[in-house]
């Protein structure tokens, strides 16, 4: 019986954003620190994007990647038009890891972060039970201590200011209410003359062994 290839680790390193001129080139928003090693030519990537896309279950190799008026751009082989790199805008990039690879700074692999104790004030509030990854940043999602209730918490500097692996936490300093019910006074309806609705839905589509990154902005 031949022996299982072990799971894959993959990075996610960018997101496509923009179709730029007439020649297939996109912008690219980074989720990496090293750019200019990242997207090399040659480099393959896989594609997270919705299943009715054509490119669903595809992978696209760059064929360049410079910079233009300060922002990073991204050509990729047999996406050579306007119209071709309309379809991959949006699509999320991930790279398989090189796991001798030097870690970047202040990222973490999924596997890394969950099970971790989450501490506020010094008191341990619930473990990371998974990671989420949106477009805008990753999310973790927190199993309080003693309760079924799950709390999504933004995976950024200013709400998770520190991440010790070593020693099995990460410290948050998260704003008023997100785990705990607020006052009656403070979490009001809104007014009911107003149309808006908050929208708190979010389309994941990740299924592989991810790194997470905190994003130095809240």
């Amino acid at each position: 019986m031949a022996a299982a290839e072990p799971a894959r680790t993959q990075l996610r390193v960018g997101r496509l954003v923009k179709a730029h001129g007439l020649k297939g080139a996109l912008k690219v928003e980074l989720y990496t620190d090293d750019p200019d090693g990242r997207f090399t030519p040659g480099a393959v990537f896989t594609l997270q994007v919705p299943a009715a896309s054509p490119w669903h279950g595809k992978t696209v190799t760059v064929r360049e990647f410079r910079w233009m008026n300060s922002h990073p751009v991204v050509f990729f082989d047999d996406v050579d038009d306007r119209d071709g790199a309309e379809s991959l805008v949006r699509a999320i990039l991930w790279i398989d890891q090189d796991e001798s690879a030097p870690a970047e700074d202040d990222a973490w692999f999924d596997h890394q972060l969950v099970g971790l104790d989450v501490v506020r004030d010094g008191v341990s509030v619930g473990r990371i039970i998974r990671v989420d990854h949106l477009p805008a940043h990753d999310l973790l999602a927190v199993r309080l201590s003693g309760a079924d209730d799950e709390v999504l918490v933004p995976f950024v500097a200013a709400i998770v200011p520190e991440v010790d692996v070593a020693a099995g936490r990460v410290v948050v300093t998260p704003p008023a209410g997100l785990f705990e019910q607020l006052p009656d006074d403070e979490t009001s309806a809104p007014d009911s003359e107003s149309d808006e609705t908050p929208d708190a839905s979010a389309d994941i589509d990740a299924d592989v062994d991810t790194e997470a990154t905190a994003d130095p902005e809240a």
